[in-house]
Formats: structure tokens, sequence, C-alpha cells
């Protein structure tokens, strides 16, 4: 048995989908509802064969429950895996456990479900409020879809999100005004606003290749991204984070954690795990996965140590995200005091070109610096 690990999160893959969207480049499958029942019991071995090799339970903050779909995750058996979590894992702590959830899912017999399971968070993906954009994407959630979900939801949580992608091809200024409006005038506690990346061969990435589909140029993006944050910001949602906006006491303790580069244990195909210096990544081949836990391994694919120039990179990055940004004494060291006049150079610099600012000793990105975090990030290390 292994001492027990300082592990404070969970996140667990349900990977399966009606269809998938065209820009999606996470371990997604369609057309696999067969392997469900499989996948489940495989699944829950993992959690069971990890839990067992432990002295004693790890006390849990967040658990997230992310795809895929998982607001297809069978009722009886999502229970069941909530039933196997409290008897592994010591929940006591637990404050935030979410469900990812496709509107076109969200009925009143699945809510009451997942309340009861425990979950108390819902991370609900709308992208848009435009049916015909939805389709050209293979999105299969339709305005009338989200209507009914943004009715349901409110009468069994209290901790909503509502999750947008800005940047999507073929919207126009009108209809995502419309849809940042509408979306702020729900019962919701939470709006991400991820920006669009095209990831290499999904079918995006070759929909805009061959002309089908056109982005927004960087300028148009980065005026409708200060006109969205100024709005949403002034309904009261505090940006917390260069994609995420909560009322006050709604931030996602969850992916505060991953910023924050606390440990997570991940279950399922294709999820990752860390535990501070090591970065593990489950087998994203799900027949391979499923063989292999039937022998109860479940060796992960991949294993990175991280080198010291990686993990500046992570912290300089992961705190440049954040509102609150990085104290510059911390930069320093992260970077090495060796090189601080070569930072503060580029800091200097970075500011002049009106990508970042330093106040109370703290270094923030602005809104055109978040939209260029990589390259400033870049610049610095």
């Amino acid at each position: 048995m292994q001492d027990t690990p300082s592990v404070e999160s969970l996140y667990i893959h349900w990977p399966f989908c009606t269809s998938k969207c065209y820009y999606c480049d996470f371990v997604a499958l369609e057309q696999h509802a067969d392997f469900q029942d499989a996948y489940h019991d495989i699944l829950m071995k993992e959690i069971v064969t990890y839990a067992s090799s432990l002295t004693s339970k790890p006390a849990i903050k967040t658990i997230f429950i992310g795809g895929g779909t998982p607001s297809l995750y069978p009722p009886e058996k999502l229970q069941a895996l909530f039933d196997l979590l409290r008897t592994s894992f010591d929940l006591s702590v637990t404050t935030e456990i979410t469900l990812e959830a496709n509107p076109a899912d969200v009925t009143e017999d699945r809510a009451d479900a997942w309340e009861l399971a425990g979950i108390n968070r819902i991370s609900c993906g709308v992208q848009v409020l435009d049916d015909t954009v939805l389709q050209k994407l293979n999105r299969r959630q339709r305005i009338v879809d989200v209507q009914k979900a943004a009715s349901i939801l409110p009468k069994y949580f209290s901790n909503i999100s509502m999750d947008l992608i800005i940047g999507l091809p073929g919207v126009s200024n009108a209809t995502w005004t419309k849809t940042i409006e509408t979306i702020c005038a729900w019962p919701v506690q939470h709006v991400s606003i991820y920006f669009l990346t095209v990831h290499e061969k999904t079918p995006l990435y070759y929909k805009v290749a061959k002309g089908d589909l056109v982005l927004p140029d960087e300028n148009a993006l980065l005026d409708q991204y200060e006109k969205t944050v100024a709005y949403v910001t002034g309904k009261g949602f505090m940006q917390y984070e260069i994609s995420n906006f909560a009322n006050p006491g709604f931030t996602s303790t969850h992916n505060i954690g991953y910023w924050n580069r606390c440990p997570y244990k991940g279950f399922g195909i294709g999820a990752a795990s860390f535990d501070g210096t090591r970065r593990t990544v489950n087998d994203k081949n799900l027949t391979r996965y499923l063989d292999n836990g039937q022998h109860g391994t479940f060796t992960p694919l991949e294993q990175e140590s991280l080198t010291p120039l990686q993990v500046t990179l992570e912290r300089v990055m992961l705190s440049l995200r954040q509102a609150n940004g990085m104290l510059l004494h911390d930069m320093v060291y992260c970077v090495g005091t060796e090189r601080e006049k070569t930072l503060l150079a580029s800091l200097a610099e970075l500011e002049q070109a009106g990508l970042l600012r330093i106040e109370n000793n703290r270094v923030k990105l602005t809104l055109r610096g978040m939209i260029l975090e990589n390259e400033v990030v870049l610049r610095l290390i």
C-alpha cells in the first residue's frame, strides 16, 4: 500500500456523446452507447483499485464529472458511482460537485436524480444562442433546449454555470450580444466564456482550412471580448479568470485548484492526474482501457515529471490567467534572480504595449493581454 497522497480533487470522465461537436478535442465517443455498461463497471473498478492502494481516505474538496456528455450518464449508475465515492474517499469536506450537462439532456427527472446523487453544481454547455451556427458545428441542442434547461435547473440547484464560446464562426455581433444579455438575465450564478480553439485534426480545423467556415479576425474578437466583459461585470458578475465570471461566493473551487496547481486524481479514459510534480494521463483508447481494466491494470498511458522550466511556465501562466495576477516577487523567484533585469525589462515593454499592468506589486494582464496570454508568458520566460 502507498501513503495517502495529498489529493484534493477528483475528476471523472464520461466519454459518451450522441454526436461529437466539430470543435471538440476531448476524449469523446459518439455512437458507442453499447459500451456504457462495461465502461461504468471498469471505471468503478479503477476507483476501487486506487482507493484500496491507500493507507487512508484522502479528504476531497471538489469533484468534477466531465466528458464527453456526463448528462447522459444513466441515473442509477451515477448513483452507484457516488455511493462508491463516499465509501472510498472522505467527502465530509467536499463543498463542490459539478456535472457538465448538455441542455438537451436536462429534464425534471434527471435534475432530481443529479441532486439526489449529491451533485450541487451544474455546468451547462450553451455555447451560443443560434440554432444555425450550432447545427453547422454538429452541436445537438437548440435554443428551446437551453430555455427549458434554464427553467428546470434552478428548481434543483443554486449553483449553475452557463458556458459560452466566443469566436465561433458565423456568429454576428447582434446574436452574440443577445446571447450574453439573455444568459445574464437568467437565474445563474456563474458564466464561463471560453475562446474558441481550433485544434488540429478536428472537423472544424479542416472546415476552416477549406474555407467552409470563417473565423473572426483578432481585432474583431478583442472588441467583442472587451464589450462582453464590460456587460457581464456590469450585471454583477466578478471576473476572476480570463474566461470565468461569478456572483460573490460562486467561483469554481475545482477550477481554481487547477490554476493553483493543487493535486488531483482523474478516473476514466484520457483522464489526467497531478501530484504536484508529476502528471499522468490514462489510456485514451476505449478498447485498451476496458481490456486492461478487466485484468486490474490501470497503468497510465503517459507519465511526465515536470522540468524546472515547465514548472516555471505553468506557475506564471496559470497565475496570470487569474484576475488577481501574480506577485512580482514570486515571478522573479520563479524565473530566477539572475534573470531579474531581463524580466523587468520585458515587463516594462509589455506594460507599454498595453498587455499587462503592475499594481501593488502584482502583475496583471489587461483584457488584450488575456487574449494574447501565451505570447505574453513566452516573452516573460
